[in-house]
């Protein structure tokens, strides 16, 4: 049998890696943004009937597509400025 994280590793995985991939992003979608997205799914999360687990890895990825697709190499300067 493979080993398997459990949803606490996965979250604690994901943590290190956002913050890793955004921490001197400056177009406003850093880590400190995520931080506190993060922060305000899980309090809005405590009031509802959602799976937490979701939400939480919703909020800490939530920017990273943006991030890799707006520093490909193949996009132009203006072109970064959507």
């Amino acid at each position: 049998m493979k080993n398997r994280l459990n949803r606490t590793e996965i979250i604690s995985k994901t943590v290190k890696y956002v913050r890793k991939e955004l921490l001197g992003e400056s177009s406003g979608h850093d880590w400190w943004h995520i931080l506190r997205v993060w922060n305000n799914a899980k309090h809005i999360g405590k009031s509802e009937k959602v799976d937490m687990f979701v939400v939480e890895l919703a909020a800490l990825l939530h920017d990273i597509a943006l991030y890799k697709y707006l520093n490909h190499p193949s996009r132009t300067s203006s072109a970064r400025c959507a």
